[in-house]
């Protein structure tokens, strides 16, 4: 296989997005950039008419995360997966809510839904982390940008420099994005959800029982970090509210997360998937000659 033909590998080991993408404080964020993806009227109507997010939300959620956890910690199979998810969306078509005929493969809309996680992640650090130094952003952009290589998107079709990437932002948020059904059904509080149907029997059992009860507050929940961890202009651009108050609790919420996340084991901290790639990333550098 010669270098042009060469699967792209995913970012490097012991880079930002190692450290971030698999780090469990991050699924707070995750909805944040879900929305913001579905703002978009043609994502929003391929999410509208093709997802199962309505009738299987825990499976859809499983498989989007353990999507995103193979793009950085998967290996070579990073590109098999950035293949298996272009397959899937070859089918998606239709005609959005502007009247506008669209396809999930579309350079800018498939871009679009990549783009959204670089300024979440960025945002989303501010409260639940330590804010990232100019070099970490520029690192974390370059890593991002490596990880669509690994989904397929060209490298024409995203901003080549963070500089560029904010006024690509900008103009999307000004042009394109909006509120549309599936926004309204993502922050929504009534909106009936089913009692989760993964993990030990004894649990779902429980939750099941418990789910009258349990949901309204979750749901409560759910809303209030989408639109937390959101930044700033894309909740505007979409039109969601935000108080004072809001952003008061927010902060609060990050600070607890600060403090007792970091004392947690790893394997309380990542993801079974980053936990697994990091622990064998050590064992390798462990016995790696030592340099002369």
């Amino acid at each position: 296989m010669s270098r042009r033909d060469a699967a792209p590998a995913p970012p490097p080991p012991g880079g930002v997005l190692w450290s971030l993408a698999g780090d469990a404080r991050m699924l707070l964020a995750l909805p944040a950039a879900l929305t913001m993806q579905v703002a978009h009227p043609a994502v929003g109507a391929g999410v509208d008419e093709h997802s199962v997010f309505r009738t299987d939300p825990w499976g859809r959620g499983e498989r989007s995360l353990r999507s995103l956890q193979l793009w950085v910690y998967g290996g070579e199979r990073a590109a098999q997966e950035g293949h298996r998810l272009r397959e899937l969306h070859k089918a998606i078509q239709g005609t959005d809510a502007t009247g506008r005929r669209y396809h999930a493969l579309t350079p800018a809309y498939y871009a679009w839904v990549h783009a959204t996680g670089y300024p979440v992640y960025a945002h989303a650090q501010q409260y639940i982390g330590r804010p990232f130094t100019d070099a970490q952003h520029r690192k974390l952009y370059a890593e991002w940008l490596q990880v669509g290589r690994v989904l397929g998107i060209n490298d024409r079709d995203m901003p080549g420099t963070i500089e560029e990437f904010w006024a690509y932002y900008r103009k999307i948020l000004a042009d394109e994005i909006g509120t549309n059904a599936v926004v309204e059904e993502l922050v929504a509080t009534d909106r009936p959800v089913p009692p989760p149907d993964r993990g030990p029997l004894p649990l779902r059992l429980l939750l099941r029982a418990l789910w009258p009860v349990l949901l309204p507050p979750l749901a409560r929940f759910r809303r209030f970090v989408t639109i937390g961890f959101m930044p700033p202009e894309a909740r505007e651009a979409i039109g969601l509210d935000w108080t004072d108050e809001q952003e008061r609790s927010l902060r609060r919420l990050g600070r607890v997360v600060r403090v007792v996340v970091p004392l947690l084991p790893e394997r309380l901290r990542y993801l079974p998937m980053a936990r697994r790639a990091r622990a064998e990333y050590r064992r390798s550098a462990a016995r790696r000659p030592a340099p002369r």
